[in-house]
């Protein structure tokens, strides 16, 4: 068997080839994203090896930048390939120690070594998804990057009105606005100032422009589509309280095809576990460990806020009050964390089962997709 640990840069990657605990590596260099190259290296390996050009080659590779391609690339030439979660691979605890991709390629190769050998604890490996679902997370994904970039240029006008002791509310008009507006002298605003305030604002207009027709196509894809992801996201939107946004990320970042085994991976996976700290006679948590996916995370707690608001007769919500309601605020900051997990880990088992959480309000998940159809086509 023929063991190779790639380390991938943008120019160039590390390959470092093995047969087994401790045996020399073989180290070579190759450009990036050439699999004419990579095939060769990997044939010419089993020849200086001395392995038989049908044996079994088994590989690895970081998680980042350069996402699937490259697995599903491997698979369909036969090999075996593993992606690993960057932040599960052990490092040396040294202030400073050495750091090159030659030295990043030996230690993914040993441990592979010593995953293959049967230590599967020894880091994290990533589930792949297939190139559809993948394809299905760009929507949200890009909707958010586009509301943020309108919220920065949002903040960047106003800001930029404020070196002039000015503020107005930014809206539709805004350009005739700024016409009229006068500084504290009773001069209007530089012309440099000007332009550039329109520019901004005609950036900001694009990206609202391009969210909302995202926000289109995705309550039509609600309405019309009868994809399982798509029947999983009116499930969830049958939960008073839940909306598309929520849904739809839920779905397509978690639930439509990552596989839990338990309650556990749900919430360490959302990066809502909490981290246990053990030492002799200590013993406490250290809080979450924010190792997960942090859309998940961000989202299952604005969903926990807006549960205790839309569902205060369920029984997560009094347990909540119990436990939280009468506290400090920065025990309901804690708390709504808590809640956050919970409610996740009964979304899960809403859609795996059928069973909503208990004591939970259902609602028509049609009146919703309408409501924000009409929302939209009036904004």
């Amino acid at each position: 068997m023929l063991y190779v640990a790639l380390e991938l840069g943008w120019d160039s990657w590390k390959l470092a080839f093995g047969v087994g605990p401790g045996s020399a590596p073989r180290l070579r260099q190759m450009p990036a994203r050439d699999v004419t190259r990579l095939l060769l290296e990997i044939a010419e390996a089993k020849r200086r090896l001395g392995l038989p050009t049908d044996c079994l080659v088994v590989s690895c590779y970081e998680a980042g930048r350069d996402g699937f391609w490259l697995d599903r690339c491997l698979a369909s030439h036969g090999v075996k390939n593993l992606v690993v979660d960057s932040a599960s691979i052990e490092v040396n605890r040294r202030q400073r120690r050495a750091k090159s991709d030659r030295l990043d390629a030996q230690k993914l190769l040993s441990m592979l070594l010593r995953y293959a050998g049967g230590e599967t604890t020894v880091w994290s490996v990533v589930q792949v998804p297939t190139a559809e679902q993948e394809d299905a997370r760009q929507l949200h994904r890009e909707l958010l990057t586009l509301q943020q970039e309108a919220t920065e240029h949002t903040n960047r006008i106003k800001s930029l009105l404020a070196t002039c002791g000015l503020s107005i509310e930014i809206d539709r008009h805004f350009p005739k606005k700024l016409k009229d507006l006068r500084q504290w002298d009773g001069t209007p605003i530089p012309g440099a100032l000007r332009q550039r305030l329109l520019r901004e604002f005609e950036r900001m207009q694009v990206a609202n422009r391009q969210a909302r027709q995202l926000q289109q196509q995705r309550t039509k894809e609600v309405r019309e589509n009868d994809s399982p992801a798509v029947e999983q996201v009116r499930k969830l939107l049958g939960l008073k309280g839940i909306g598309i946004g929520s849904s739809w990320l839920y779905v397509h970042e978690f639930f439509a095809w990552r596989k839990f085994k338990n309650r556990k991976e749900v919430g360490g996976l959302a990066g809502l576990a909490p981290t246990p700290y053990g030492s002799g006679q200590m013993n406490h948590d250290q809080g979450i460990s924010k190792a997960g996916n942090k859309r998940m995370r961000w989202m299952a707690v604005e969903i926990a806020w807006g549960w205790l608001h839309f569902q205060p007769d369920s029984e997560l919500s009094r347990w909540f009050m119990v436990r939280f309601g009468r506290g400090s605020s920065r025990q309901r900051r804690i708390g709504i964390v808590a809640l956050a997990r919970k409610l996740l880990i009964q979304l899960w088992k809403f859609l795996q089962t059928g069973v909503p959480p208990a004591g939970a309000t259902l609602t028509e998940w049609q009146f919703k997709a309408r409501t924000t159809a009409r929302s939209l086509q009036v904004t």
